[in-house]
């Protein structure tokens, strides 16, 4: 799966996912702009991709920031010709582990807000640029809550939001040969620690053993009764992005290991 000759941007570089996401493009031959608030996150990843022989890039960009989004991927096309590939794997602060009836608003509508809004301005922004180029590669990911979930907070409003403004976007700029599409993957045993799970439940934080019941669970929610890895999850991307995939958009692909079918 070649990415050569490909400028890509990778949202959200320093998180868990981003990273794997960032090496993966660069193995394939990508130029990969490390994107993300925070540089002391993104150091790393560039490090990382640069020992390897591959070519990435850090710039600190706040999603958030309409004005901000616009430059960066302006200045990524002055400096490298083109932007064929964006990715936004940033986080939207979900808040998961209690019942509907019991979270307050913000709560709720704080991932839907967080995770549209930096969806809209980076894919908004490398569209911009794709259309005019005539080529180019839009993707997202999130968990596939919007299929029903319990538990989960805002982040089922916040997946079907993304899911909508995809499959949207791809029926507007697919005649301009922009393809938009996303990957749906939870539960990465990877990403979970108990301390991640307590700040992200408000919940006490988990034992050793009470952890590891917890991956054997996720494990058992399966179809393959094995949790996807961080790896598979970056193969896929790969595979997405590429020309080999050129006939897919306007969907999520579901790497979840059958946690639901799609």
């Amino acid at each position: 799966m070649s990415l050569e000759n490909k400028n890509a941007i990778v949202y959200g570089a320093g998180g868990s996912i981003g990273r794997e996401v960032a090496k993966a493009f660069a193995a394939a031959g990508a130029r990969v702009y490390c994107a993300g608030r925070t540089r002391k996150n993104l150091t790393p990843v560039v490090k990382e991709i640069t020992n390897a022989g591959g070519w990435a890039k850090a710039n600190v960009v706040n999603a958030l920031n309409e004005a901000a989004v616009e430059r960066h991927a302006k200045a990524v096309v002055a400096e490298s010709g083109s932007l064929d590939i964006s990715i936004n794997l940033i986080t939207r602060g979900d808040v998961q582990g209690t019942p509907l009836v019991d979270m307050i608003a913000d709560d709720v509508t704080g991932p839907v807000l967080t995770g549209l809004t930096t969806n809209f301005l980076t894919a908004r922004a490398a569209a911009r640029h794709m259309v005019e180029q005539g080529s180019g590669v839009i993707l997202g990911l999130n968990s596939g809550s919007a299929n029903g979930s319990p538990m989960m907070g805002g982040t089922g409003p916040a997946d079907a939001a993304l899911d909508t403004l995809f499959r949207n976007l791809a029926n507007e700029i697919g005649p301009a040969g922009v393809r938009v599409l996303g990957i749906w993957t939870a539960g990465l045993p990877e990403t979970l620690s108990p301390e991640k799970l307590a700040a992200f439940s408000g919940a006490p934080k988990m034992d050793d053993e009470a952890f590891a019941g917890l991956l054997q669970h996720l494990d058992g929610m399966r179809m393959t009764k094995k949790s996807p890895t961080l790896a598979e999850v970056a193969a896929t991307a790969t595979f997405l992005a590429s020309d080999r995939a050129g006939a897919i958009t306007g969907t999520f692909v579901n790497v979840t290991s059958g946690t639901f079918p799609s």
